[in-house]
């Protein structure tokens, strides 16, 4: 007894892409990296210009790090909000509480006077962060 193959079942069972999830995956996708873009620039639109290192690397930017920005004219700045030194100390005693080993980016105008910079430095061992470093660009 022979079997017989009806090829017109095959192409009733076809499987079927869903285009409808594809298409929330995808713009879900889309607003994750449309606010990843404006988180990773959002400390370097202030008019800062960081001095140059022949020795500079570009690092990849960790979670949770603070960036301290310190205008030429001494004002502290963090996530856009200009901050006395008093209230970064509150907030970063919030944040080493929390992480111990909490990361702070100086972001500090080259003009800036070095006072300045010593105060903020000041202000993260007084709420014992350690974990500090300086930005810079790299020479050409």
């Amino acid at each position: 007894m022979a079997m017989k193959f009806d090829p017109s079942e095959y192409v009733k069972q076809r499987p079927a892409i869903q285009m409808t999830s594809m298409i929330d995956i995808m713009f879900i996708n889309l607003l994750f990296f449309m606010a990843l873009f404006v988180y990773f620039h959002f400390e370097s639109d202030l008019k800062i210009s960081v001095p140059k290192a022949k020795a500079a690397v570009e690092l990849n930017r960790p979670p949770g790090e603070i960036i301290v920005n310190v205008t030429r004219d001494g004002l502290v700045f963090v996530n856009q909000k200009k901050l006395e030194l008093s209230d970064l100390d509150a907030l970063l005693k919030q944040a080493s509480e929390i992480y111990p080993s909490q990361e702070v980016i100086i972001r500090a105008d080259e003009k800036a006077y070095h006072e300045y910079v010593v105060g903020v430095l000041d202000v993260c061992a007084h709420a014992n962060i350690w974990n500090i470093s300086f930005a810079t660009i790299k020479e050409k």
